[in-house]
């Protein structure tokens, strides 16, 4: 069993910058794939980034070049740096673990709660 708990969300504005944290509990979860999502009010939930184990990364199209997803194993710790955000992503942003690279919310296991994130124009 793992725990995710989503912290560094809140409120900037468009062009502005913020690093979300993911600390995980219980199991180890260096071998775990960790990823980001995140829902606006009335979509689905959006596949953001995620790393794996060895290292490899997958981005979404919509953040490649401005997002960068990294791990402290060592910490327990997942993160996400945001930047030149923009209104349109503001949303709740979940942090997740699974077994492989996806970008189906189906292929995570465990799941934050999820951390606000607003963007103004």
């Amino acid at each position: 069993q793992v725990q995710l708990v989503e912290s560094g969300g809140g409120s900037v504005q468009a062009g502005e910058s913020l690093r979300l944290s993911c600390v995980a509990s219980g199991r180890t979860f260096s071998s775990y794939t960790t990823g980001w999502f995140r829902q606006a009010p009335g979509k689905e939930r959006e596949f953001v980034a995620a790393m794996d184990g060895s290292g490899n990364i997958y981005y979404g199209n919509s953040v490649k070049g401005r997002f960068t997803i990294s791990r402290d194993n060592a910490k327990n710790t997942v993160y996400q740096q945001m930047d030149r955000l923009k209104h349109e992503e503001t949303a709740v942003y979940y942090c997740a673990a699974g077994a492989h690279i996806s970008t189906r919310t189906d292929d995570y296991i465990y799941w934050g709660q999820g951390t606000q994130v607003t963007v103004s124009s």
